[in-house]
């Protein structure tokens, strides 16, 4: 097969990997610079151009799109499948799982399990909605936000009214959360493949942090999950319509709950810890899978 990667940087680990599982199954590999991609749009021909030449003759294409380039990205993976070229992740899942709200609003419609969150606009509006999560402490994340960036625990309702309110004086869009204190600051990554659980890993905050993100120090170890995290997990990749993800989960007193579903899940971290070829996995998901003109949009919007 021909495959593309839409990555920024061959050199990252998760491309790397994912080109030396596709060489090694004998695989034609090319890696793609998202933002050096422009398209063609037309009815009859639509096409992809890069560095000078038109791209094509692709059976699939694995999009490795960073949250700061999400908008191009996904611009870029609609052409491809406008082309009939398969994607590991379609472009409407990719948006959908980007949103924050409209993600957790997709979950909660089809029952996943979520910690109690709220959103609102107004600044008046604001104690009411720090009672609707249970009162502090509480969690307040900034919608744009990855990797733990722009999440702050307030231990208080005074400081959780302040920062609200600064974040709302910034027209940033914020969302509170529960906070759910018997995770004791560690979540667990699952990284779904098609129907499966592949592979997870525990993340532990450091001491005097409660972002468990391994970005941010957390520390990671192998972890046996239930049934019932490996059915959420698999259910929550599933309500995005994502074939691969990275599903983010805490374990509360009222069972496993949701947290985030990424949609360019990194590899370095949970093949370290379990010591599975989760790139491997992958390649032989699209080997299973691909076929031309298949992209469909699973789920609503």
């Amino acid at each position: 097969m021909k495959l593309a990667i839409l990555s920024r940087n061959a050199k990252l680990y998760s491309t790397r990997r994912l080109i030396e599982a596709a060489t090694e199954r004998g695989h034609e590999v090319r890696v793609i610079d998202t933002l050096r991609a422009y398209m063609n749009i037309a009815s009859h021909k639509p096409s992809i151009h890069y560095k000078g030449e038109e791209l094509e003759g692709f059976d699939a294409v694995i999009p490795r799109i960073g949250a700061s380039i999400t908008f191009y990205g996904t611009a870029v993976l609609r052409q491809f499948e406008m082309m009939g070229v398969f994607p590991l992740n379609e472009s409407v899942a990719i948006s959908r799982s980007r949103d924050k709200l409209r993600s957790l609003q997709l979950l909660a419609r089809k029952g996943v399990g979520l910690p109690v969150t709220g959103f609102a606009h107004s600044p008046d509006d604001i104690p009411d909605l720090i009672s609707m999560v249970g009162g502090a402490p509480l969690v307040i994340k900034l919608l744009e936000g990855t990797q733990g960036i722009g999440v702050v625990l307030c231990e208080t309702e005074k400081a959780a009214e302040s920062v609200l309110e600064a974040f709302m004086g910034l027209k940033a869009n914020i969302m509170v959360q529960e906070y759910i204190r018997e995770a004791g600051g560690a979540d667990i990554r699952c990284l779904v493949v098609g129907d499966k659980v592949i592979a997870a890993m525990k993340r532990q905050a450091k001491p005097g942090e409660f972002r468990s993100n391994l970005h941010r120090g957390g520390s990671a170890s192998l972890i046996k999950i239930s049934p019932e995290e490996r059915m959420t997990a698999v259910r929550a990749a599933k309500v995005m319509g994502l074939n691969v993800a990275g599903v983010d989960i805490l374990r509360s007193n009222h069972g496993p709950v949701v947290m985030e579903v990424n949609s360019s899940p990194g590899l370095e971290g949970i093949e370290a810890t379990t010591g599975k070829d989760v790139a491997g996995l992958i390649i032989d998901y699209i080997e299973k899978t691909a076929r031309p003109n298949q992209t469909r949009t699973r789920g609503k919007g």
